[in-house]
């Protein structure tokens, strides 16, 4: 089977590309899932999950073949003798001498903040002072189906007002998949947690007013007519001690490190000869 048969067979069998550890072999060396997956993180900054799902298979099959063509590109190079020669030998030491001083570096910096303490009497202070820190505002979790004329609201609301419970959600969300022309409709209409502000004027006025598990009227906003399902609403309140100690201790040992660096560095120059 030829190579590029094979990336593009291992690509449609998205089970495959899912669950097998090993997705190809390139001359004795294995590409896996798990290089794959880094490759994408590294090329979205850590966002691939927001990438639409119909084009996360395509972006897959993208960095497999992109895998690949470096792992040929390598075998020939090594062949051809690219790394005998005294070009690649002299580029090879200045990225060594490059990345060991880099190494070192953050090495240095860790062991240095590894010396940093922070009592838990002090997290707990932070804590009881900063209290407003950690207040949460009320929030909703509300999903919606979008529709650009008053009319067709009013057919979704003659298909809706009549159920309750689970068949209404159920309902719902499939409405939203077929009928919602806003971004959201793929996933059901949902748009999450969100804050009082977070959504325009008309939206959140309904939204903080309605019961969970019901709908609400059409609701005009200047993207078109909305119908509203309440899934969920968590009132106002102060996250707990337990859930923020750690950031709090991060927080706090961030600064008392930055203060520490600072001292540091004034002594380092001090030893130092700079000219």
């Amino acid at each position: 089977m030829k190579i590029s048969t094979k990336i593009i067979s291992t690509m449609l069998l998205t089970t495959s590309i899912l669950v097998a550890d090993v997705l190809v072999t390139v001359n004795g060396t294995e590409i896996t899932r798990k290089d794959v997956d880094s490759a994408l993180m590294n090329a979205t900054q850590g966002r691939f999950n927001q990438v639409p799902a119909d084009k996360q298979i395509e972006f897959r099959r993208q960095v497999l073949e992109q895998l690949v063509a470096k792992e040929l590109i390598y075998g020939d190079a090594v062949k051809t003798g690219v790394m005998k020669s005294k070009e690649f030998k002299a580029e090879y030491l200045k990225v060594l001498d490059k990345v060991k001083k880099e190494l070192a570096i953050q090495v240095w910096q860790k062991k240095q903040l590894d010396k940093v303490k922070i009592s838990s009497r002090k997290v707990k202070k932070y804590y009881e002072k900063n209290k407003e820190e950690f207040k949460q505002k009320e929030s909703v979790h509300a999903r919606h189906i979008l529709v650009k004329t008053e009319n067709e609201a009013k057919a979704l609301l003659d298909e809706l007002q009549s159920l309750k419970g689970k068949e209404l959600a159920t309902k719902f969300i499939d409405l939203a998949r077929e009928k919602s022309v806003g971004p959201s409709g793929p996933q059901g209409g949902d748009l999450g947690y969100f804050a009082q502000g977070q959504m325009v004027p008309e939206f959140d006025n309904k939204v903080f007013n309605m019961k969970k598990g019901t709908i609400s009227d059409a609701v005009k906003t200047q993207f078109g007519f909305h119908i509203i399902y309440l899934e969920d609403k968590k009132k106002e309140m102060t996250a707990a001690f337990s859930d923020v100690k750690v950031f709090i201790e991060d927080r706090l040992k961030m600064e008392k490190f930055k203060i520490s660096m600072a001292e540091t560095m004034k002594s380092l120059q001090s030893k130092a000869t700079i000219k």
